[in-house]
């Protein structure tokens, strides 16, 4: 498909996005037209642009692995796992991440791709990370490397990468534990595995970390020794880490925040980011912890994450003591105390008052010549940073929630994979529903 869409620049001014949405094509000349490579995904996951010259990506729902010519749109199914990996509707789960291995298409008998998806366990839902085979166009072979994982309906994150070290690396969110429907769920992102929960392959306290594992699954023996225990876990305290990718040697991840403070964060073997005690800076600004699971009657209570109930302990950023990373960069940092998160134009309606709160969702990072960009859900841009954190300007602006991004062989085209449904602010600001592109992979010309 070659539908050409426009595409509206966004002037990059910290304001516009810290303090509330920008106002696309305000003031600005549009972009060169971007086209739309294919179309009709069921929620487009993971984007990877192979060495074979064709996207590869992952269905969320459609439960299937595809293959895009970028040139002509052609799309061919590789593996359909419907029939084994299971997707909760509106939820986050069902097929999530995907990597190829580093030595994928050289004639070395490593023709692997990796996949991360949601299936029925013993005890109900579970994640696994398997490895398959790429032979005649179809992917085959398949071999389970890591089991047992967490999964729920919501923070998922999964965003699955082959580190230069030959390492894999996984990120796993919190699983919307203590928050909305989760809200009186204990969050395990500071929880730490035991030496028994190791020995026997009890992963509950993954949630909310970042992962390092071999190829075949097996824990690294120079992973970091956290409280005593070495695990799998190479860092920890996130949110809902969906956006995760090597420059060079280093590794960056973008964390979603709570209702502000979005990170982006560059990892370091062992080290806390903080979450749930700490969102962003530790500011005391904005956010306080309310452990929504210790209420005596959570189950009673209304939850609103902005008006934390008496019942509910609190603690603030500053009096959490452990030593915690702090990010490269937030996006919503500027809102203090006494912030109105209620029902603000353009955000007049009462379930959709979150579209205004100071946070746009980053949903990927990419490497693009020698910055990064990072990928929004809640207003369709992308943000091109520096590797120090630095916003330098903000691009292709379009009604439609960006999940995933991929660049070219020559550096010259973005690739934006688009959710099928959800919502995102219209070109007022104001939340809509009606995505321009649902389900859709975006070409826009890419310049550094």
């Amino acid at each position: 498909m070659e539908r050409k869409l426009q595409v509206f620049a966004v002037a990059a001014t910290a304001a516009s996005v810290l303090t509330g949405p920008a106002a696309p094509g305000s003031g600005t000349a549009p972009t060169p037209e971007a086209k739309i490579v294919a179309t009709g995904l069921k929620d487009p996951y993971e984007l990877v642009m192979g060495p074979d010259g064709h996207l590869w990506l992952t269905e969320k729902s459609g439960l299937k692995v595809k293959r895009v010519k970028p040139n002509t749109g052609a799309v061919s199914t590789v593996l359909d796992l419907s029939g084994q990996a299971v997707h909760t509707p509106t939820s986050k789960d069902g097929l999530l991440g995907l990597a190829l291995h580093p030595d994928f298409g050289k004639g070395k008998g490593t023709d692997y791709v990796y996949l991360s998806y949601t299936y029925k366990g013993k005890d109900g839902n579970n994640t696994k990370l398997t490895r398959y085979t790429w032979a005649d166009g179809r992917l085959t072979g398949a071999r389970d490397i890591l089991t047992g994982l967490p999964s729920s309906i919501d923070h998922q994150s999964a965003r699955l990468r082959y580190g230069p070290d030959g390492m894999l690396y996984y990120t796993i969110g919190d699983q919307g534990n203590n928050y909305d429907t989760r809200h009186c769920l204990p969050n395990h992102a500071q929880t730490l595995p035991t030496s028994d929960q190791v020995a026997g392959r009890n992963w509950t306290a993954y949630q909310g970390k970042v992962l390092r594992m071999t190829p075949d699954g097996s824990i690294p023996g120079d992973n970091p020794v956290i409280d005593g225990v070495r695990s799998h876990v190479y860092a920890y305290g996130f949110r809902n880490p969906d956006g995760m990718v090597f420059k060079g040697g280093r590794l960056f991840v973008a964390d979603q925040g709570p209702s502000t403070d979005d990170e982006l964060n560059e990892i370091k073997a062992g080290k806390n980011y903080g979450w749930p005690y700490i969102a962003g800076y530790k500011d005391d600004q904005a956010y306080v912890y309310g452990d929504w699971a210790k209420a005596p009657d959570c189950a009673k209570l209304p939850y609103d994450p902005n008006k934390i109930p008496p019942q509910v302990p609190q603690t603030k950023e500053s009096a959490f003591t452990q030593a915690a990373q702090g990010p490269l960069t937030t996006y919503g940092t500027t809102v203090r105390n006494g912030h109105d998160f209620g029902l603000t134009p353009p955000c007049t309606e009462e379930k959709l008052a979150y579209m205004c709160w100071p946070t746009l969702a980053p949903s990927s990072v990419e490497v693009a010549g020698d910055d990064l960009v990072v990928a929004m859900l809640k207003e369709g841009i992308v943000h091109r940073v520096s590797d120090k954190g630095t916003t330098k300007d903000k691009r292709y602006r379009t009604i439609n929630r960006y999940r995933d991004t991929a660049i070219s062989p020559d550096g010259g085209t973005l690739y934006i994979a688009v959710d099928s449904a959800g919502v995102t602010r219209d070109r007022r600001g104001a939340p809509t529903t009606h995505l321009a592109d649902p389900g859709a992979i975006l070409a826009v010309p890419y310049q550094p």
